[in-house]
């Protein structure tokens, strides 16, 4: 069975070159040109995926990156945006709203395809799933679920992939360079200040206080580090 990409895309053209490759490569993907009906069509089906363009009529894509977020049922969907909005603040601030990837027009269709897949495999689960538990966290790597003080907390496939990654190290100094070559491979969007973002926004999640963490630790000049509590 398919997996269906959802396309948030105005350009009639645009959207229909992404259809056409997102087919070619196995995918069902629908296509949407106002944010209108995205939303409630994936509460009663929901994609493999979610591509956003930023600029649309009545609405825009980064408004929706944010309503998904927040959406108890759709948070954890994988997003990626597809813009013309290229510079680097626009990119950060995509990633800071949750987005999995961001890719900039124009775009080269293999790349594209390329960068789907990617998404989809960094959501899939973990061949070897265990749980690591700590304190009033638990980072279940079967069920991809982060559990702290008791409640279910919220994260994209790559937030937890790379929290599961550095959990599963512990007392390891990994540099920016290590992160992106062991959680995002050939994501090529990825800079060392798109790690800070997605660091910053784990800690927002499982750290009491993200601004002294406990756990997720940063060594000036090196990268970081995670630190299990000791056992008394």
């Amino acid at each position: 069975m398919s997996q269906t990409i959802f396309v948030l895309e105005d350009d009639v053209d645009i959207a229909r070159l992404v259809q056409h490759h997102m087919e070619a490569a196995g995918f069902q993907a629908r296509l949407f040109h106002t944010p209108t009906n995205l939303i409630p069509d994936a509460e009663r089906q929901a994609p493999a995926l979610f591509l956003l363009d930023i600029m649309v009529p009545g609405g825009d894509g980064l408004d929706v990156c944010r309503r998904l977020r927040n959406h108890a049922a759709l948070a954890t969907i994988p997003i990626i945006f597809l813009t013309a909005r290229a510079s680097e603040n626009d990119r950060v601030l995509g990633l800071e709203l949750g987005a999995d990837d961001y890719i900039t027009k124009p775009f080269g269709t293999r790349e594209l395809v390329a960068r789907v897949k990617a998404v989809l495999r960094r959501f899939e689960r973990p061949s070897t799933p265990s749980v690591i538990s700590f304190e009033e966290i638990i980072v279940d790597a079967n069920a991809m679920q982060l559990k702290v003080r008791g409640e279910l907390t919220t994260t994209t496939a790559t937030e937890f992939r790379l929290l599961d990654y550095l959990a599963r190290h512990p007392g390891r100094v990994f540099s920016r360079d290590h992160l992106l070559d062991a959680v995002w491979g050939d994501a090529r969007f990825v800079t060392p200040r798109s790690v800070d973002v997605y660091v910053r926004r784990i800690r927002e999640k499982i750290e009491i206080d993200p601004e002294t963490p406990r756990y997720l630790k940063t060594v000036r000049g090196a990268g970081y580090r995670f630190e299990l509590p000791k056992s008394e």
